[in-house]
């Protein structure tokens, strides 16, 4: 199975007739000039190209009225004066004669693309759309939508294919509230949506946006919203929804500057500085260099992923994943003025991949810069095709505004998820790790600086962004993307059509070199595995193979790990993280200079050794096994940012195949790529990991999260955290009690360095839990810092009263539901109830 390209020449035709600054933005060439990219890279001719089909009139009713329908039909014989007029009811749309073809053949697409996943002619896909759907409500066009693409094909899948959860992730700039409204009381669909906020002052200025807005009825606890509140430094910032040239590659760096007064003094606004050229690239080395303290970006992204989506979709266990996928929270776009940078998307989108069987529909949304639009969808659309991510840029430290949402938002569904309700453990937020303006902001040791200069003037910012974008270009792809090293090829064991099973070795002199201060690779068959270890580790450093997998005896097993730690370090690699599964102890040579990580899964008890050496017990649950690795594994990857990943399985690893085979797939994507994993002999687990590390989708862990059954922090924060702070209990606590004396878990201290009591590092673990409110100066009773007074006029929506929903009471029960899984897998125990997963057991 490949990836589908769904799309249509068609929905090029409807354009702004008049002149209107909030609209012109939502142009012709976003489609048009994401798709030359495609096919500049090659991307296109690899997918399965789909001609998009209008979408009949019953399905666009399963979510919109006959009336709003036919309405639009009759947009049809209009002319602009009319339409001009219709339009002016509405918020942020414009209608065009071809308005009605267009937005039907999204929609069509949509569609399109649902059933040819579902039905497996594809693995996945994505729908190159316009107009967008996500703000379009059941009777109401609003914010460039007109119907609800990515609602229909929900809808659609329930109707046609029987589907009895289906998870949508919205991560557009704008809130989707087009699909939070049709599907707020359904537990059959969880709707994710992160989306610039700022306290309510930015469009749709809806009270619905904020972290407490979780579903009615039913489907209480099935709609998550993660608000972006932190806003541009006060120089750089443009009003909600200025007006902006409707092709300007991107007024970047914010706004790109809008305000030019305010960095060039004495420019008149006629004078201000554009772009002549609407194609030409907009980009920069590293986005600490467009502007500082401006939006969110990569480390943010991953956090809000790791912290709040993946724990509640991997308990919710969809069998579908649509992606209503909006670039305007991209680097460069005027909308949002985020940071993300376009590599950022495939990040996350391979994370989603691990869920579904695969199975996930990405349908354009927003995106309005379009040389940044361009470059998201070939990283979304590479990821789809299972190539290796690029490695993210920049230091991977959340904003604190983003902990703060991340952690209101976990506060506000806790009530609802299992996975969310772990005990003891709240840490208390250490000071930003975020520079000053203008000082250096060292990664770990050994890693890179960054420096955030002041943007002085709105070219600085356009080279800047554009020369990151060129960068993405020339990033080379692995012409191999798994090999297989193997002393003995079993006959029974069938490699996937991606997989090459690689005979060759290193040379003899320098495998005796290696082999020399270890007796247990003096006997011939170790020894021939060793050399099989280097040329396979030389090759993935090379470039010349992305991911590889290979086989040891297990008397040699720690050598060879050990040799190739070091081999490692020596050829190409400077940053290592080595997972070590079993009963594999530390080279003693190994030295703690911050090149490398030790992880060691199964140890006997939990604890940091030091800042690069951490051994914990292997939980004894699928739940707790898959919050081991969102929790911990996968936080210290991202924020270790290594360029290889060791994952070895050793004597008495523990886990079953599925569990190992979602343990490489994850640790893929932090690694672009770069996997080599060590195992004992050919077994059924290594087979399911030769499948993921060649972009194959692990099989869905048919167990929701749960608590782990003996928390992990309260152990492992001796080490990581030297001091004890005074923590009050947070003011949405049913039943506040005295204040309780704790550490901070996850918040690695300078202790570890010989200076104790001032933290940092591992950014990336801070977000996991709910913080104390009153340390952080927050006011209100939801969790919110009391928002200033509004500024302007809201623009009132339509098609809905303005009203906050109930989201229940705290005790508030997810409903039982009695369905079945589709796909014949045992049903897992429905979220909320008080039963625990059981350990997997592997197939017959």
């Amino acid at each position: 199975m490949g990836t589908a390209l769904v799309y249509h020449e068609d929905m090029t035709a409807a354009r702004l007739l008049w002149d209107d600054p909030e609209c012109e933005i939502e142009c012709p060439e976003r489609l048009t000039i994401a798709l030359e990219r495609l096919r500049q890279r090659g991307l296109e001719q690899r997918c399965l190209r789909l001609a998009a089909r209008e979408a009949s009139e019953e399905e666009l009713g399963l979510v919109h009225s006959p009336e709003y329908v036919a309405l639009l039909r009759g947009t049809q014989a209009l002319g602009t004066g009319e339409l001009q007029a219709l339009s002016g009811q509405y918020d942020a749309i414009y209608f065009h004669p071809s308005t009605f073809h267009c937005a039907r053949l999204a929609a069509g697409a949509a569609l399109q693309l649902v059933d040819a996943v579902l039905t497996g002619a594809v693995q996945n896909g994505l729908a190159l759309v316009r107009p967008p759907g996500h703000h379009s409500q059941r009777a109401a066009a609003n914010g460039f939508c007109v119907f609800n693409n990515v609602a229909i094909a929900a809808k659609h899948a329930k109707q046609k294919h029987g589907l009895h959860r289906i998870l949508i992730v919205d991560w557009d700039i704008h809130h989707g509230q087009g699909i939070q409204y049709i599907f707020e009381d359904d537990p059959s669909v969880l709707y994710f949506s992160w989306h610039r906020y700022e306290h309510g002052r930015f469009w749709p200025y809806l009270q619905e946006s904020d972290t407490d807005a979780v579903g009615q009825g039913q489907g209480c606890g099935f709609t998550v919203n993660l608000p972006w509140n932190q806003v541009p430094a006060p120089h750089l910032r443009l009003p909600p929804r200025a007006p902006h040239p409707a092709r300007l590659p991107c007024p970047t760096a914010p706004g790109l500057l809008s305000v030019a007064q305010d960095i060039l003094p004495g420019l008149p606004p006629e004078a201000k500085p554009r772009g002549e050229d609407p194609t030409a690239p907009l980009a920069g080395s590293n986005t600490d260099t467009l502007w500082p303290q401006v939006g969110m970006g990569n480390a943010d992204y991953v956090a809000a992923f790791l912290h709040v989506l993946l724990p509640l979709a991997f308990e919710f266990d969809p069998e579908l994943v649509l992606v209503a996928a909006g670039f305007d929270s991209a680097v460069g776009d005027p909308e949002g003025q985020m940071q993300a940078t376009p590599e950022c998307f495939a990040h996350l989108t391979q994370l989603l991949q691990v869920l579904a069987c695969g199975r996930v529909c990405a349908v354009l949304e927003g995106g309005y810069h379009l040389e940044s639009l361009s470059q998201s969808v070939c990283m979304m659309v590479q990821a789809l095709l299972g190539d290796p991510p690029l490695p993210l840029s920049g230091p991977m430290e959340p904003h604190r505004s983003a902990l703060e949402s991340i952690q209101s938002v976990r506060a506000a569904q806790a009530p609802h998820w299992m996975s969310l309700q772990q005990q003891d453990a709240a840490p208390v937020l250490s000071p930003s790790t975020r520079s000053p303006e203008g000082s250096i902001s060292p990664l770990l040791p050994g890693g890179p600086e960054f420096k955030a200069p002041v943007v002085q003037t709105e070219a600085q910012a356009v080279v800047a962004l554009s020369s990151l974008l060129d960068q993405l270009r020339l990033y080379p792809t692995p012409p191999l993307r798994t090999a297989v090293a193997l002393t003995e090829l079993d006959a029974a064991l069938v490699l996937p059509p991606d997989v090459l099973h690689w005979e060759r070795s290193a040379p003899q002199k320098e495998m005796q070199a290696w082999a020399r201060p270890h007796e247990a690779l003096a006997q011939d068959k170790s020894f021939n595995a060793l050399g099989k270890v280097l040329y396979l580790l030389d090759s993935i450093l090379d470039g010349q193979v992305s991911s590889g997998i290979t086989a040891t005896p297990a008397p040699a097993a720690a050598a060879t790990l050990d040799v190739a730690i070091q081999r490692g370090l020596s050829h190409r690699a400077q940053r290592l993280l080595c997972v070590a599964v079993g009963q594999l102890d530390r080279p003693l040579d190994l030295a703690d200079d911050g090149r490398t990580l030790w992880l060691n899964i199964r140890g006997k008890e939990a604890a940091a050794l030091s800042m690069f050496h951490v051994s914990t017990p292997l939980p004894g649950t699928t739940g707790g096994f898959l919050s081991y690795i969102l929790a911990l594994v996968l936080p210290l990857a991202y924020g270790f940012q290594p360029n290889l990943v060791l994952v070895a399985l050793g004597p008495a690893h523990g886990l079953q195949a599925p569990q190992a085979a979602l343990l490489a797939a994850l640790l893929r994507v932090p690694a672009g790529g770069r996997v080599l994993v060590l195992v004992e002999e050919v077994s059924w687990a290594e087979w399911r990991c030769c499948g993921v590390t060649s972009g194959e989708r692990p099989v869905t862990l048919c167990f929701h999260l749960c608590p782990w059954p003996r928390n992990p922090h309260p152990s492992l924060q001796g080490s990581w955290s030297r001091h004890c702070v005074e923590r009050a209990p947070p003011a949405w606590a049913p039943s506040p009690g005295p204040p309780q004396r704790t550490c901070r878990p996850w918040s690695i201290c300078e202790g570890s360095w010989g200076h104790s009591g001032k933290c940092c590092r591992w950014p990336l673990l801070k977000g996991c839990d709910p913080v104390t409110w009153r340390r952080l100066g927050w006011t209100s009773q939801n969790g919110h810092r009391d928002p200033a007074p509004r500024t302007g006029v809201n623009r009132p929506r339509t098609g809905r009263p303005r009203q906050c929903p109930e989201a229940g009471p705290a005790s508030t029960r997810r409903p039982e539901s009695p369905l079945a899984c589709a796909d014949g897998r045992p049903c897992s125990p429905r979220p909320g109830s008080k039963q625990l997963s059981e350990s997997l057991t592997p197939p017959s």
